[in-house]
């Protein structure tokens, strides 16, 4: 296992203090203390998943995390989907516990970055597009993560995962890392074979038995090949408008017909189809279903990539790295010229 770890490690390992170029998307709501620290004792670089947290949250989660394991980690939050005085509240509470690095989306804001930079922490930044790859970078980004089209959840570009990384290598100065549809050590051994540095997973990783995910969530993976998912805006209430996601089709995106995209959060009726914790979820709203999630599950945003046709099982999250980076290794070795 030692052999096979070093034939993958990049100089992106050393910065994040990992063992394998291996990171856990950090899934809002999914990418709890439990998932985090099970990726991180296994090698990989843990996200706490802190989309619109409240602080409480966020400490307690932290506290959580840091309970079960000392790795390094990065908490993740939104700055354009979150409002103002939260998101200020949020990296405050952070900062006050000593969180070293932090992941952003969506839209760069330079002033979000400098803060954290400011106080010490590295930056991961996630982008759709080579042209924010950029503006991440002068932002001050350590990190440049290339999301592509075949990304579940939110998904901010329209180009393929290999392509926008391609483009984004071609000028990037720090370590870049790939996104969208890698389910397998195959898809690892690519992007390491084109230069990028390692790959970030999320649909992978919700399809444990550590992601807070509900069971009927992780099922629907398990059962879905790649094609079954589809790219809509439907599931924008929370978010700005015209946010697309990338889901299992269910119902509700079947009952748009060829009118996936284009909805106005502001026009969408307010209807709350189940509950968690006592709180009342709507339909066309971006939750997904937790583990105590209650009501018309079929419903809700069924996040998963396209790599969900990789995915046959719930295992744990240290089997399924432990697959991919084994995986990963035995594609490496077989190319001409790399020392066994």
């Amino acid at each position: 296992m030692r052999d096979t770890v070093a034939l993958l490690r990049t100089p992106l390992c050393d910065l994040l203090g990992c063992e394998v170029p291996v990171l856990l998307a950090g899934m809002g709501g999914v990418a709890r203390w439990e998932l985090a620290a099970a990726v991180a004792k296994a090698g990989g670089y843990a996200m706490l998943g802190m989309v619109r947290e409240s602080p409480e949250l966020i400490e307690t989660e932290i506290a959580a995390y840091r309970a079960a394991t000392d790795r390094p980690f990065a908490v993740n939050v939104i700055p354009s989907a979150t409002e103002p005085g939260l998101l200020d509240r949020q990296i405050g509470r952070c900062l006050d516990l000593d969180v070293r690095a932090f992941t952003f989306f969506w839209d760069v804001m330079p002033d979000v970055v400098d803060r954290v930079k400011r106080a010490g922490c590295l930056v991961l930044h996630q982008v759709g597009t080579a042209g924010a790859a950029r503006q991440a970078e002068d932002a001050g980004a350590d990190v440049i993560i290339t999301q592509g089209i075949e990304a579940g959840g939110h998904v901010h570009g329209r180009i393929g995962a290999f392509a926008l990384a391609e483009a984004v290598l071609d000028r990037a100065r720090v370590p870049v890392v790939v996104s969208g549809g890698i389910g397998s050590g195959r898809g690892l051994a690519a992007a390491l074979a084109m230069g990028a540095q390692g790959v970030q997973c999320g649909t992978a990783f919700l399809a444990t038995e550590e992601a807070w995910a509900h069971d009927y969530h992780k099922r629907r993976v398990v059962e879905a090949e790649g094609g079954d998912t589809v790219l809509t805006d439907v599931f924008v209430l929370n978010w700005p408008k015209g946010a697309a996601v990338r889901v299992i089709a269910n119902s509700v995106t079947q009952a748009l017909g060829d009118k996936l995209m284009g909805h106005d959060p502001a026009t969408l009726p307010r209807e709350a189809i189940a509950e968690d914790s006592g709180q009342l979820l709507l339909r066309y709203s971006t939750d997904s279903p937790m583990r105590h999630t209650k009501g018309s599950l079929e419903e809700m945003a069924l996040y998963s990539g396209q790599g969900a046709g990789l995915i046959r099982d719930v295992v744990p999250a240290a089997e399924r790295l432990r697959r991919m980076v084994e995986e990963a290794a035995a594609c490496l070795a077989a190319l001409p010229g790399v020392e066994r």
